[in-house]
């Protein structure tokens, strides 16, 4: 089963074309030069693919996309609001290294213990926010200098030093 990466959503339309604004989280100015595909979803876990015409920079966290099959603002209108979804091949190749959202798919680990897999990174003004599947139910995990330990990017693992109770909450 292929496993994909939210990198940002479709802020707006630009012009009469159908062009769309992404906005993305990827930790670096970028045009995606090379990407062929965006994914869309649709439904819950239901994924369908868009193909890119063309891209172009914005600024720093913001990309112009032409795609295939939107050919005018009304049908760029309908995609607008959207989370973007890339492969994790795509996401690994286009996300920079030292961006938050690049430790998707690391593990959470306290005191030896694996917590859970991180599923999303939600960016908040003084810290991030790790939505993890902790027994079946979501937790979100906070790292900031008080939480966080180390990241080990070998094993793919951070490392955190939770107040004591937290986790209990989610339980």
């Amino acid at each position: 089963m292929t496993k994909y990466n939210s990198i940002g959503k479709i802020a707006a339309t630009f012009g009469l074309v159908g062009e769309v604004i992404l906005v993305h989280n990827l930790g670096k100015k970028t045009s995606l030069k090379g990407l062929t595909t965006i994914f869309l979803e649709e439904r819950k876990n239901e994924m369908i693919p868009y193909f890119i015409e063309s891209s172009k920079i914005k600024n720093a966290n913001e990309v112009y996309l032409r795609l295939e099959g939107i050919q005018n603002k009304e049908d760029a209108k309908k995609i607008t609001q959207k989370e973007v979804w890339l492969t994790e091949e795509a996401f690994t190749r286009y996300a920079a290294k030292s961006s938050s959202i690049s430790l998707l798919g690391y593990h959470l680990v306290e005191a030896g213990n694996d917590i859970g897999e991180i599923l999303e990174i939600i960016e908040q003004p003084h810290q991030l926010l790790c939505r993890i599947d902790l027994a079946g139910k979501e937790a979100l995990v906070p790292l900031h200098e008080q939480t966080l330990d180390r990241i080990d990017r070998k094993n793919k693992q951070v490392h955190v030093i939770l107040p004591e109770g937290l986790l209990d909450v989610f339980r």
